[in-house]
């Protein structure tokens, strides 16, 4: 058999991953964390975390994460800035490729890669990225300080950015297709009660418009009710009220996609939105391989329950690591 480098890889260092690396240092296992950006994952651009268990007063989110980053280092666990751009199994070890060059061997691996921002695939969205649009209210916000903001979203990351956001500036509008939030109530109430936001329910974004920087919007009314799929208007929105209106950023909050292109060819389950599918141990059907946080199927996506998963995942893995001792993957 091939020799291991570590016994524990996990790949991303949001909350479920920060957690798994804790977990399984502390069972003394030789852990490493691959992650491509600053540990926290999504995690940082929380504004304020005021429903994790224990968190009192509430924490920013990057102060949470760092707190979980120097946790997991203090028990041992190393990390490593990169990507993995391809996984495979081997004479009992799973082999992480990295975008710089090279490959890291363990015999139980831990994907906590999270999910991404889904884009609205709108016109001038690509085109204005950086320039007035941003899927990060805490890091691009205090650009616009003052202006006028428009917010596209209904669940709980649109609503907090948008509170966030009202900080700034007292000219946020969001914007959401249906009649009525998806977020919790709690978080829901605070932006309707909020002189700053103007919310705009049955609306969606059709384009967005600029010379240099973002300029304007183009928006649609959507019937009662509906979904009011974002994107170019289709056949059946004939006679809605269409009209554009001054911006100088849009924030888009409006759903995530599962980090799992590196996967690929390794025969994962996965549901029908791409979410990984696993025991209620982690385990996926390739022995070895766990997962646990945002990327993994579940109905309900809260760091909470991530910290949770990724602990979880950890001990499955060391479980796993103990049953395979008898083989010198060392």
């Amino acid at each position: 058999m091939a020799q291991a480098d570590w016994d524990l890889i996990i790949i991303g260092a949001g909350p479920a991953g920060l957690t798994a690396a804790q977990y399984g240092a502390r069972s003394n296992l030789r852990v490493l964390v691959i992650e491509q950006f600053a540990p926290g994952g999504q995690a940082v651009n929380i504004d304020r975390l005021e429903n994790y268990p224990g968190i009192a007063p509430e924490k920013s989110g990057w102060e949470f994460a760092g707190d979980l980053h120097r946790q997991a280092e203090n028990f041992g666990a190393e990390f490593l800035t990169d990507s993995v751009v391809s996984l495979v199994k081997e004479e009992g070890l799973f082999r992480a490729r990295l975008g710089g060059g090279g490959a890291r061997r363990a015999p139980a691996l831990i994907v906590a890669t999270g999910a991404g921002h889904r884009t609205l695939d709108i016109p001038g969205e690509e085109e204005f990225s950086g320039r007035g649009v941003s899927y990060c209210a805490a890091c691009d916000g205090p650009f616009f300080k003052g202006k006028k903001i428009f917010v596209v979203g209904g669940g709980d990351a649109a609503c907090d950015e948008a509170q966030y956001l009202s900080r700034l500036s007292s000219q946020i509008v969001l914007v959401h297709r249906r009649d009525r939030f998806r977020a919790q109530k709690a978080v829901a109430g605070r932006v309707l009660g909020n002189p700053s936001i103007q919310v705009r329910f049955n609306t969606r974004m059709l384009e967005i418009k600029g010379d240099k920087q973002v300029g304007s919007v183009v928006l649609e009314e959507t019937p009662a009710g509906s979904a009011g799929l974002a994107g170019p208007a289709g056949p059946g929105s004939a006679g809605l009220r269409r009209y554009e209106e001054d911006a100088a950023a849009v924030f888009v909050f409006t759903g995530s996609v599962p980090q799992t292109s590196f996967l690929d060819g390794i025969g994962l389950e996965k549901d029908k939105s791409g979410y990984l599918v696993t025991g209620q141990d982690m385990a996926t059907a390739l022995p070895g391989l766990f997962v646990a946080g945002d990327v993994r199927a579940s109905p309900f996506r809260q760091v909470v329950v991530a910290a949770g998963e990724g602990a979880l995942a950890a001990h499955s893995a060391a479980a796993y690591i103990d049953e395979c001792k008898g083989e010198a993957y060392r």
